[in-house]
């Protein structure tokens, strides 16, 4: 029941009936009326700049590339991890991360330093030992030589370096070997391991140097395991005395600190962050 406020004669009477009874007052009975809520004005919207139309060129119609199957050639990617590498791939890579985690010997972590390398071949490219072509150009000379009936001039014997691990041993034993250069990668190390103790032994000035692919490039040869000076000429003599006096330092000299020295035990990424969580957790314990 409602008070209809403008049509009701007695208007005070009616409200004061209609309150008891949980009726409800018109807008005319003398209520309050409620505050009109005031709406915030919208906020200034800045207007955009109209991009610039280029004006396109209507005898060229877009095609855009569809890279669904069978459809425009796919781009350019990276796919390396998604490929199956063959079987000697796969093992290379497996035996250069062993390399790194196991340990290595003292006898063969001396690692090859760039000033010696540098030295060292541009000494040894100097008295390269003639290759096939020209043995058989000079034995041809030869041949045509006594032919025509004269004596063939031998000439002096050859300043050349000496190569094969076999013939390098026999020169150190016999101390004429002045200068041996090691290469770093042989494989089984074993071939080369016991070389720097017996060039120790004798007093001859040692080296090690990558790689032995490089060293076969000096005696015409796919890999060379070692070579070795056993001469100089006279016009070399200053630039030798240089490099045996600076592989004495780094490695005749350096004999003590090297044996003791193990190379390797490097670890990958995630079992040196766990070492290092186990070695937190130790030193939390140890404070407590």
């Amino acid at each position: 029941m409602t008070c209809s406020g403008d049509t009701c004669f007695w208007h005070a009477s009616c409200c004061l009936r209609l309150l008891p009874l949980g009726g409800t007052l018109s807008p005319g009975c003398g209520a309050p009326k409620p505050a009109a809520k005031k709406v915030a004005a919208a906020p200034a919207v800045a207007k955009k700049a109209a991009p610039s139309k280029v004006a396109k060129n209507p005898l060229i119609e877009a095609r855009p590339r569809n890279f669904g199957v069978g459809q425009a050639i796919q781009p350019a990617r990276n796919l390396s991890r998604f490929v199956k590498w063959p079987e000697y791939v796969r093992l290379q890579r497996q035996k250069a991360i062993l390399k790194q985690r196991l340990k290595v010997p003292p006898q063969s972590t001396s690692s090859p330093r760039l000033l010696t390398r540098t030295l060292v071949f541009k000494l040894v490219n100097k008295y390269r030992p003639e290759s096939k072509l020209d043995k058989r150009q000079r034995l041809k000379a030869a041949a045509e030589t006594v032919a025509a009936g004269k004596k063939v001039d031998q000439g002096k014997k050859p300043v050349v370096v000496k190569y094969g691990i076999n013939h390098i041993t026999a020169l150190v034993e016999a101390k004429k070997a002045q200068l041996v250069v090691i290469a770093d990668d042989v494989d089984p190390i074993e071939i080369v391991l016991w070389l720097p103790a017996l060039c120790r032994k004798m007093g001859i000035p040692y080296c090690i140097v990558k790689s032995k692919s490089r060293l076969g490039t000096v005696v015409h040869k796919k890999t060379a395991t070692a070579l070795a000076i056993t001469e100089v000429r006279a016009e070399d003599k200053a630039e030798f005395a240089a490099l045996v006096s600076a592989v004495k330092a780094n490695y005749n000299d350096k004999a003590e600190d090297i044996r003791k020295t193990w190379g390797g035990g490097v670890m990958g990424f995630k079992s040196k962050n766990q070492t290092l969580k186990l070695e937190r957790a130790a030193a939390r314990e140890i404070k407590v």
